[in-house]
């Protein structure tokens, strides 16, 4: 019976793996490098934060300017 135990086991093994990607289910591999993750999606939260002030920055120049054209224009 050690083939039909084989076949049973890598059978239950197709069939967790699909039940865990269609339930989107976390693995302990998902949580082991929980932590790791978190840290990078902060990083690049910062990062993003960072952009968004520089453009902003950057957007009010703009308006200044469109500002100042029109005022010349007149």
């Amino acid at each position: 019976m050690v083939g039909m135990d084989s076949y049973m086991n890598t059978y239950l093994d197709r069939r967790m793996k699909h039940l865990i990607q269609d339930w989107d289910l976390a693995t302990q591999n998902d949580l082991n490098d929980l932590e790791t993750r978190l840290h990078a999606i902060e990083e690049d939260t910062k990062e993003i934060e960072s952009f968004e002030t520089s453009a902003g920055i950057k957007l009010d120049n703009l308006e200044q300017r469109l500002v100042r054209l029109k005022e010349v224009k007149r």
